[in-house]
Protein backbone atom coordinates (compact mmCIF):
# COMPACT_ATOMS: atom_id res chain seq x y z
CA UNK A 1 0.00 0.00 0.00
CA UNK A 2 0.94 3.44 -0.54
CA UNK A 3 2.52 6.18 1.64
CA UNK A 4 1.03 9.66 1.42
CA UNK A 5 0.88 12.71 2.72
CA UNK A 6 -1.07 15.73 1.93
CA UNK A 7 -0.63 19.21 1.70
CA UNK A 8 -2.16 21.80 4.15
CA UNK A 9 -4.99 22.48 1.20
CA UNK A 10 -6.06 18.85 0.86
CA UNK A 11 -9.71 18.62 1.49
CA UNK A 12 -10.16 17.57 4.78
CA UNK A 13 -13.61 16.01 4.41
CA UNK A 14 -11.97 14.27 1.90
CA UNK A 15 -9.24 13.26 4.24
CA UNK A 16 -11.28 11.54 6.58
CA UNK A 17 -13.50 9.74 3.91
CA UNK A 18 -10.48 8.25 2.73
CA UNK A 19 -9.35 7.27 6.52
CA UNK A 20 -13.09 5.40 6.97
CA UNK A 21 -12.65 3.50 3.76
CA UNK A 22 -9.45 2.14 4.59
CA UNK A 23 -8.69 2.91 8.56
CA UNK A 24 -4.88 1.28 8.06
CA UNK A 25 -4.03 3.79 5.25
CA UNK A 26 -0.95 5.42 5.71
CA UNK A 27 -1.45 9.23 5.27
CA UNK A 28 -0.18 12.04 7.16
CA UNK A 29 -1.01 16.03 6.86
CA UNK A 30 1.17 18.91 6.33
CA UNK A 31 -0.31 20.60 8.88
CA UNK A 32 0.11 17.79 11.33
CA UNK A 33 4.27 18.04 10.82
CA UNK A 34 3.38 21.52 11.64
CA UNK A 35 3.98 22.73 7.87
CA UNK A 36 0.25 24.50 7.61
CA UNK A 37 1.58 27.28 6.16
CA UNK A 38 4.85 25.74 4.37
CA UNK A 39 5.53 26.77 0.67
CA UNK A 40 5.28 24.12 -1.92
CA UNK A 41 8.87 23.36 -2.39
CA UNK A 42 9.30 23.00 1.17
CA UNK A 43 5.86 20.85 1.20
CA UNK A 44 7.49 18.60 -1.45
CA UNK A 45 11.06 18.02 0.23
CA UNK A 46 8.99 16.75 3.21
CA UNK A 47 7.14 14.59 1.38
CA UNK A 48 9.94 13.19 -0.35
CA UNK A 49 12.23 12.92 2.79
CA UNK A 50 9.36 11.05 4.38
CA UNK A 51 8.75 9.03 1.69
CA UNK A 52 5.64 10.16 1.03
CA UNK A 53 3.12 10.81 -2.43
CA UNK A 54 2.01 13.85 -2.04
CA UNK A 55 -1.85 13.99 -2.38
CA UNK A 56 -2.72 18.04 -3.15
CA UNK A 57 -5.65 19.67 -5.13
CA UNK A 58 -3.32 22.27 -6.42
CA UNK A 59 -3.17 22.36 -10.21
CA UNK A 60 -1.83 25.27 -10.68
CA UNK A 61 1.85 25.55 -8.85
CA UNK A 62 2.56 22.05 -6.86
CA UNK A 63 3.05 20.10 -10.40
CA UNK A 64 5.34 23.15 -11.04
CA UNK A 65 7.28 22.40 -8.42
CA UNK A 66 7.39 18.85 -8.76
CA UNK A 67 8.81 18.98 -12.45
CA UNK A 68 11.45 21.43 -11.16
CA UNK A 69 12.83 19.28 -8.27
CA UNK A 70 12.84 16.29 -10.91
CA UNK A 71 14.74 18.27 -13.33
CA UNK A 72 17.02 19.56 -10.25
CA UNK A 73 18.09 15.46 -9.49
CA UNK A 74 16.22 16.30 -6.12
CA UNK A 75 13.99 13.13 -4.55
CA UNK A 76 10.18 13.07 -5.74
CA UNK A 77 8.04 10.30 -5.33
CA UNK A 78 5.53 11.44 -6.70
CA UNK A 79 2.37 13.71 -6.73
CA UNK A 80 -1.15 13.16 -7.34
CA UNK A 81 -3.19 16.22 -8.59
CA UNK A 82 -6.97 15.30 -7.20
CA UNK A 83 -9.66 18.19 -8.56
CA UNK A 84 -11.46 19.53 -5.22
CA UNK A 85 -15.22 17.88 -5.99
CA UNK A 86 -16.63 18.69 -2.73
CA UNK A 87 -19.98 17.40 -4.00
CA UNK A 88 -18.48 14.23 -5.06
CA UNK A 89 -16.23 13.40 -2.34
CA UNK A 90 -16.82 9.32 -2.81
CA UNK A 91 -15.53 9.58 -6.11
CA UNK A 92 -12.29 11.65 -5.20
CA UNK A 93 -12.02 8.64 -2.83
CA UNK A 94 -12.29 5.86 -5.34
CA UNK A 95 -9.93 7.75 -7.49
CA UNK A 96 -7.45 7.93 -4.66
CA UNK A 97 -7.65 4.49 -3.48
CA UNK A 98 -7.09 2.88 -7.00
CA UNK A 99 -3.35 3.55 -7.35
CA UNK A 100 -3.25 3.38 -3.15
CA UNK A 101 -4.53 -0.11 -3.73
CA UNK A 102 -3.03 -1.36 -7.32
CA UNK A 103 0.18 -0.06 -7.10
CA UNK A 104 3.79 0.03 -5.50
CA UNK A 105 5.24 3.29 -4.08
CA UNK A 106 8.36 3.59 -6.45
CA UNK A 107 6.01 3.37 -9.75
CA UNK A 108 5.15 7.07 -8.99
CA UNK A 109 8.79 8.32 -8.91
CA UNK A 110 9.25 11.37 -10.38
CA UNK A 111 5.89 11.81 -11.31
CA UNK A 112 2.91 13.99 -11.55
CA UNK A 113 -0.29 12.67 -11.84
CA UNK A 114 -3.65 13.98 -12.20
CA UNK A 115 -6.69 11.77 -11.03
CA UNK A 116 -8.63 10.25 -12.56
CA UNK A 117 -5.70 8.52 -14.25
Amino acid sequence: MLRLATDADFDGVAYRALLRELPDLDIVRAQDAGLRTAQDPDILAWAAAEGRILLTHDRKTMAKFAYQRVAAGLPMLGVFVIRDRRDQIGQMVEEILVPVLCSEQDEWKDQVQFLPI
